[in-house]
């Protein structure tokens, strides 16, 4: 891998899909003009930007929950996470539903029509996104462009050690996490960016943030956690190691959690690449600002270098997987278990 890949497996390998037709098969939905269509987006591949050009699209659920309708030009969708959007075209022609990879390697294409056969423009891709000093976890550095710079041999960078660029010594928890083998890099300074929809956007586009996402109708559950439960998503690059607190699957304990309890899940993404959370059997409740209001979520998208929270009540007892939804960062260590008793 590359230190600064974005994903990990690039159009150059893979064939983006919608509904298992490639982008030359024009897989087509039809409407009438002026009608209001729901469209559901699934995502079982990579990190997407979606958009339909000449087209606004109103989400109205996030991961099948209903959510305040938020007008947008376009959103990005994680691995496993699914958006509902309704759209109004008005005239009688095709529009293209344009999906690129993140990395700006390859992209999934269809066409909503008011016939069969009928075909729009496809739009060129946009610039590929560049890692910035924020994505390495130093919020308070300038977000110089990272393009071609090799975090692994930077003096001062390796291995979580930011003391030369930062001006910070190194905190017992990073130093903690900087001996395993398994960390390349630990954020001294995440920060929660939920009002960003991430890197790579042209300005000019309205883009869906979480910041957005405001539930329909409050929680059923109003109390406050009774504790803190923090993780750090950890992995070495070079190496392709995965896994929570620089621990893969087979050196980590369960996570144990009392049936009824309300906890807090705080995350902080040490590396430079998006992790979509996936938590089976319980809800997340992403803490974005809306209070009670807070969107309920099976997976959570976490940027690089970022710091972030959700609430879950431990309403379901089992045993629960608790992965990565990128399943090849999963199958190398980013995977845990969460027991309910």
């Amino acid at each position: 891998m590359s230190p600064t890949d974005i994903l990990d497996v690039s159009g150059a390998t893979y064939t983006y899909l919608i509904n298992g037709q490639p982008p030359g098969a024009n897989w087509t939905a039809l409407f009438r003009p002026g009608e209001r269509v729901r469209l559901r987006f699934i995502n079982g591949s990579a990190i997407f930007d979606v958009r339909i050009d000449g087209l606004p699209m109103t989400v109205v659920q996030a991961d099948g929950n209903d959510v305040q309708p938020v007008t947008v030009d376009e959103f990005r969708i994680s691995v496993a996470e699914t958006y509902d959007v309704i759209v109004q075209p008005p005239a009688d022609r095709a529009y293209t539903i344009f999906a690129q990879a993140e990395d700006r390697t390859g992209y999934a294409r269809g066409t909503l029509a008011p016939r069969a056969g009928l075909a729009a423009a496809i739009p060129p891709m946009d610039p590929r996104p560049l890692r910035t000093m924020t994505d390495m976890g130093m919020g308070g550095m300038p977000h110089g462009s990272m393009s071609g710079m090799d975090h692994g041999s930077m003096p001062g960078m390796n291995h979580g050690s930011m003391e030369g660029m930062s001006g910070m010594e190194a905190s017992p928890e990073a130093e903690k996490l900087q001996g395993s083998v398994g960390v390349d890099n630990v954020a001294e300074m995440p920060t929660e960016r939920l009002n960003r929809a991430g890197e790579g956007f042209p300005a000019g586009r309205r883009v869906l943030t979480y910041a957005d996402l405001r539930a329909a109708r409050p929680g059923g559950d109003p109390r406050p956690p009774s504790r803190d439960i923090t993780l750090h998503l950890t992995g070495n690059m070079e190496r392709f190691i995965w896994g929570f607190d620089g621990k893969k699957f087979s050196q980590a304990e369960p996570i144990v959690l009392q049936h009824g309890e309300r906890v807090r899940f705080v995350l902080i993404n040490d590396s430079m690449m998006e992790h979509p959370i996936h938590l089976h059997g319980l809800w997340s409740e992403l803490e974005n600002g809306h209070a009670a209001y807070r969107p309920y979520k099976h997976t959570i998208n976490v940027k690089p270098g970022e710091k972030l929270s959700y609430l879950v009540t431990a309403d379901e007892p089992g045993r629960w997987a608790f992965h990565c939804h990128l399943l090849y960062h999963m199958e190398m260590g980013m995977f845990r278990e969460v027991r309910v008793a």
